[in-house]
């Protein structure tokens, strides 16, 4: 839940459908197919009151340490309360990191030349501005994952003009905003039957869709930019949709109701595929000798990933390595007794390989 509390630029929403994001023992009720940051937060916090966790729950601290003994058949984690720089020990038998796979304290930004040149604003989305106001600014979103293809259209509303500018194209899906199936069935259904019903229906939907892509690729590219190019019309050009691998050799983006596409048919945005060669104090300078002038740019180029939520987990003294241990179902690393981590899918919702 940690994303749905720090991330607070504009649009914030989920790029999974909340009855496969949404817990399996508490219904979703909302018809709404991907939705915003603050709903979420709701639903978790409703949840977590609903099911009386709160008050187990220990919060401002940050863990920075997990020790293991052999000796002694415990762990001990060593923690920093963050208000006070006070340091807490905790000793378990059994240690569960849901601590996802990102730095919270940072996110990606990768070196750009000339950015300290520039005259405007650089922000990461990660560290969204409280109460930021871009009326009327010419915006630059250097990015095409899911933060970018949700940045560019809520931000046309007050912006001069957005500019998705990328390296390579991604696919992106328009899925439908609502589930209207869900919304009439709740009138002669239970809610619990009518979300369980949701959740089969859209997990069969993303395994077909996925398994498609994998056997048969060149159907499943023709199918996606077919309906992109619907969308986006013939003023559009499709290169800015069409990428070098094939569906889901990497992950999709989706967006509601086609917004991004709208947004760009409308020309409140546009698209630029190019590589920068350095920032001025006005815009971008392009390697293909095209400028973007820009009042704001953000830096929507991803999340610095980070395991253990930063803490360094040690057995008698020594550090472990991730990346050289064996993962047991992607939960538990070899060499390390009594610990476990939670992990959730690349391709469907996270919550679902949670549950």
């Amino acid at each position: 839940g940690g994303t749905w509390d720090l991330f607070r630029y504009p649009g914030i929403r989920s790029d999974s459908d909340m009855f496969t994001l949404g817990y399996n023992f508490r219904p979703w009720t909302d018809t709404k197919m991907l939705a915003d940051g603050p709903s979420i937060r709701k639903y978790i916090e409703e949840t977590a009151e609903q099911h009386q966790v709160s008050k187990h729950i220990q919060f401002g601290l940050k863990v920075i340490s997990e020790d293991w003994s052999s000796d002694f058949n415990r762990w001990t984690v060593t923690a920093i309360n963050e208000e006070t720089g006070e340091e807490q020990t905790f000793t378990a038998g059994f240690v569960l990191n849901c601590t996802g796979y990102y730095n919270y304290d940072a996110g990606h930004t990768p070196k750009i030349p000339g950015i300290n040149r520039f005259g405007g604003d650089v922000i990461h989305p990660q560290h969204w501005p409280q109460n930021y106001d871009y009326s009327g600014k010419r915006v630059v979103v250097i990015g095409s994952g899911a933060t970018a293809v949700t940045l560019v259209p809520a931000m046309t509303d007050k912006a001069e003009h957005v500019t998705m500018l990328q390296r390579s194209p991604t696919y992106v899906a328009s899925v439908p905003e609502q589930d209207l199936i869900s919304k009439n069935l709740r009138r002669v259904l239970p809610e619990m039957v009518v979300y369980r019903m949701a959740r089969t229906r859209n997990i069969l939907l993303q395994r077909t869709v996925f398994n498609l892509s994998i056997r048969k690729p060149k159907a499943i590219r023709r199918i996606l930019l077919a309906a992109a190019r619907k969308q986006l019309g013939p003023d559009i050009d499709m290169k800015h949709f069409q990428p070098h691998y094939n569906p889901w050799e990497e992950r999709m983006c989706a967006v509601p109701k086609g917004d991004l596409f709208k947004v760009l048919r409308e020309g409140k945005a546009s698209v630029v595929t190019d590589h920068i060669q350095n920032i001025t104090k006005t815009g971008i300078k392009l390697k293909s000798g095209d400028w973007i002038p820009a009042d704001i740019i953000i830096t929507a180029t991803g999340l610095d990933l980070q395991m253990f939520g930063g803490a360094n987990p040690r057995v008698d003294g020594k550090s472990v390595n991730v990346s050289n241990s064996i993962m047991y179902k992607g939960l538990m690393l070899e060499n390390v007794p009594n610990m476990a981590l939670v992990f959730g899918y690349t391709n469907a919702s996270w919550t679902l390989k949670a549950d």
